[in-house]
């Protein structure tokens, strides 16, 4: 491989797209190709770091103007520390969140402009952003099952109210339509044909 490819994993919590990026992860590796995986927030100490200030639930009067630019804080360390060193050494990147949901969450979610969140991210990323962006689509209904089937204490983002993420999911749906860069999966199939198809279009990206 001569360049480096990026691929962002994302949707409303629950969707699969961490299993899916792991999936990928591992078969990928059976053919010789080690890919950096990572998430946001998070991916180096600093951004891990605000990662835990953000989905920590006795933040929760934390405004949106803060949790934005505690988002944007952390990608831009995590773009600069580990994204595009990587990038620029031709490597894989596989990451498990990245502009999409700063699109998603804090502008249909939350209600902040677009234009203002672009100019933003752009700031963020110094305009690096993901060769392609894998959407998984479920509805609220099915994610709210998966995450309880998982038992797990729900952060200070998933306490958000149904109406919230049903914003979030129709934000998803419509950057899916009007971004020629993003593909988007049906997230409730099963978890091994799903892979398939993801895997498929990861081989058609890196070409192997």
């Amino acid at each position: 491989m001569k360049k480096g490819m990026f691929i962002a994993f994302e949707g409303i919590d629950g969707c699969g797209k961490s299993t899916q990026l792991s999936l990928v992860a591992k078969r990928l590796e059976e053919r010789g190709i080690v890919p950096v995986v990572t998430r946001e927030p998070g991916g180096t100490p600093v951004s891990e770091a605000i990662r835990e200030i953000l989905i920590a639930p006795r933040f929760e009067e934390m405004c949106i103007q803060s949790e934005l630019l505690l988002y944007l804080a952390a990608r831009a360390q995590h773009m600069r520390e580990k994204i595009q060193p990587a990038l620029l050494e031709g490597e894989v990147v596989l990451c498990d969140r990245f502009q999409a949901a700063t699109f998603a969450y804090q502008g249909y979610g939350r209600g902040i402009s677009i234009d203002t969140l672009k100019m933003f991210n752009e700031f963020s990323t110094g305009g690096i952003k993901p060769d392609c962006t894998f959407i998984f689509d479920i509805s609220v209904q099915c994610s709210r099952k998966r995450l309880s089937a998982m038992g797990k204490a729900r952060d200070r983002l998933e306490n958000g109210s149904e109406e919230f993420f049903k914003r979030i999911r129709n934000g998803y749906l419509e950057i899916a339509e009007t971004d020629p860069n993003v593909v988007l999966f049906d997230g409730s199939k099963e978890v091994e044909l799903l892979n398939e198809q993801v895997f498929g279009k990861i081989c058609q990206l890196i070409e192997v």
